[in-house]
Protein backbone atom coordinates (compact mmCIF):
# COMPACT_ATOMS: atom_id res chain seq x y z
CA UNK A 1 0.00 0.00 0.00
CA UNK A 2 3.02 2.19 0.35
CA UNK A 3 2.56 5.27 -1.86
CA UNK A 4 -1.26 4.42 -2.71
CA UNK A 5 -3.81 7.01 -2.12
CA UNK A 6 -5.95 6.45 0.31
CA UNK A 7 -9.54 8.38 1.30
CA UNK A 8 -11.02 8.46 5.05
CA UNK A 9 -13.84 10.27 6.64
CA UNK A 10 -15.02 11.64 10.33
CA UNK A 11 -17.69 9.85 12.22
CA UNK A 12 -20.74 12.57 10.56
CA UNK A 13 -19.04 12.37 7.39
CA UNK A 14 -18.84 15.95 6.85
CA UNK A 15 -15.28 15.55 6.58
CA UNK A 16 -13.11 13.57 3.86
CA UNK A 17 -9.61 12.97 3.16
CA UNK A 18 -7.75 12.15 0.68
CA UNK A 19 -3.82 11.23 0.84
CA UNK A 20 -2.18 11.16 -2.28
CA UNK A 21 0.29 8.33 -0.66
CA UNK A 22 -0.02 6.45 2.36
CA UNK A 23 2.75 4.87 3.97
CA UNK A 24 1.10 1.55 5.54
CA UNK A 25 3.73 0.65 9.16
CA UNK A 26 1.22 2.16 12.22
CA UNK A 27 2.82 4.55 15.00
CA UNK A 28 1.64 4.39 18.07
CA UNK A 29 2.29 7.40 20.02
CA UNK A 30 2.25 7.08 24.25
CA UNK A 31 2.96 10.75 24.93
CA UNK A 32 0.95 12.80 27.09
CA UNK A 33 -0.01 15.08 24.74
CA UNK A 34 -1.41 12.09 22.56
CA UNK A 35 -2.75 10.48 25.65
CA UNK A 36 -4.95 13.69 26.20
CA UNK A 37 -6.10 13.89 23.28
CA UNK A 38 -7.16 10.09 22.01
CA UNK A 39 -7.47 8.76 25.70
CA UNK A 40 -5.10 6.17 24.80
CA UNK A 41 -1.87 5.98 21.86
CA UNK A 42 -2.38 7.62 18.83
CA UNK A 43 -2.16 4.99 16.30
CA UNK A 44 -1.39 6.37 12.77
CA UNK A 45 -0.02 6.33 8.79
CA UNK A 46 2.58 9.15 7.49
CA UNK A 47 0.28 10.42 4.77
CA UNK A 48 3.11 13.12 3.23
CA UNK A 49 2.07 16.32 3.03
CA UNK A 50 -0.19 15.67 -0.07
CA UNK A 51 -3.36 15.33 1.87
CA UNK A 52 -6.59 17.38 0.80
CA UNK A 53 -9.61 17.97 2.82
CA UNK A 54 -13.20 17.99 1.56
CA UNK A 55 -15.76 19.61 4.42
CA UNK A 56 -12.69 21.81 5.05
CA UNK A 57 -15.39 24.71 6.92
CA UNK A 58 -16.15 21.58 9.60
CA UNK A 59 -12.41 21.47 10.68
CA UNK A 60 -10.74 22.80 14.00
CA UNK A 61 -6.75 23.04 14.30
CA UNK A 62 -5.72 23.47 17.74
CA UNK A 63 -2.11 24.37 17.86
CA UNK A 64 -1.00 22.10 20.20
CA UNK A 65 2.65 22.98 20.60
CA UNK A 66 5.73 24.37 19.03
CA UNK A 67 6.20 21.51 16.56
CA UNK A 68 2.63 20.40 15.49
CA UNK A 69 -0.89 21.27 15.06
CA UNK A 70 -3.78 18.73 15.33
CA UNK A 71 -6.98 18.45 13.64
CA UNK A 72 -10.34 17.61 14.25
CA UNK A 73 -14.11 17.77 12.94
CA UNK A 74 -15.86 20.15 15.20
CA UNK A 75 -19.22 18.10 14.40
CA UNK A 76 -18.73 15.01 15.52
CA UNK A 77 -15.09 15.34 17.55
CA UNK A 78 -13.56 13.00 15.20
CA UNK A 79 -9.95 13.46 15.49
CA UNK A 80 -8.23 13.99 11.40
CA UNK A 81 -4.66 14.48 11.85
CA UNK A 82 -1.09 15.44 13.51
CA UNK A 83 0.81 17.68 11.14
CA UNK A 84 3.71 18.77 11.99
CA UNK A 85 5.01 22.39 11.64
CA UNK A 86 8.68 21.63 9.89
CA UNK A 87 7.49 19.74 6.82
CA UNK A 88 4.08 19.92 6.78
CA UNK A 89 3.59 16.22 6.93
CA UNK A 90 0.27 14.60 7.87
CA UNK A 91 -0.15 12.04 10.64
CA UNK A 92 -3.75 10.65 10.15
CA UNK A 93 -5.10 8.12 12.33
CA UNK A 94 -5.14 4.94 11.25
CA UNK A 95 -8.81 4.02 12.05
CA UNK A 96 -10.39 7.13 10.07
CA UNK A 97 -9.03 5.41 6.67
CA UNK A 98 -11.49 3.08 4.45
CA UNK A 99 -9.17 0.46 3.50
CA UNK A 100 -6.52 -0.38 6.45
CA UNK A 101 -5.08 -4.10 4.32
CA UNK A 102 -1.92 -4.61 4.81
CA UNK A 103 -1.40 -1.68 7.60
CA UNK A 104 1.51 -2.95 10.00
CA UNK A 105 2.05 -1.28 13.84
CA UNK A 106 5.64 -0.87 12.88
CA UNK A 107 7.13 1.35 15.86
CA UNK A 108 5.97 2.78 19.52
CA UNK A 109 7.45 6.18 20.54
CA UNK A 110 7.64 7.96 23.76
CA UNK A 111 7.28 4.48 25.83
CA UNK A 112 8.61 5.93 28.67
CA UNK A 113 5.05 7.82 28.89
CA UNK A 114 3.42 4.85 28.33
CA UNK A 115 0.83 3.78 31.06
CA UNK A 116 0.77 0.66 32.28
CA UNK A 117 -2.82 -0.51 31.95
CA UNK A 118 -1.94 -1.67 28.40
CA UNK A 119 0.58 -3.86 26.01
CA UNK A 120 0.45 -4.18 22.66
CA UNK A 121 1.86 -7.74 21.47
CA UNK A 122 3.06 -6.90 18.18
CA UNK A 123 6.53 -6.87 18.10
CA UNK A 124 8.26 -3.50 17.26
CA UNK A 125 10.88 -0.70 17.60
CA UNK A 126 10.35 1.32 20.98
CA UNK A 127 11.74 4.37 21.33
CA UNK A 128 11.85 6.55 24.26
CA UNK A 129 11.21 9.98 24.02
CA UNK A 130 14.53 11.19 24.50
CA UNK A 131 15.70 8.53 21.40
CA UNK A 132 12.68 10.08 19.64
CA UNK A 133 13.84 13.38 20.15
CA UNK A 134 17.59 12.29 19.84
CA UNK A 135 16.23 10.56 16.02
CA UNK A 136 14.35 13.61 14.54
CA UNK A 137 17.61 16.06 15.67
CA UNK A 138 20.15 14.22 14.28
CA UNK A 139 20.56 16.07 11.11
Amino acid sequence: MSNAAAKGRCLCKNVKILASSINPKVWACHCDMCQRWSGGPLLSVDCGDDVRFEGGEHITVYDSSVSADRGFCNCCGSHLFYRSKDDNTYFIPAGILDDSEGFELDIQVFTDTKPGYYCFANETREMTSAEFFEDICKD
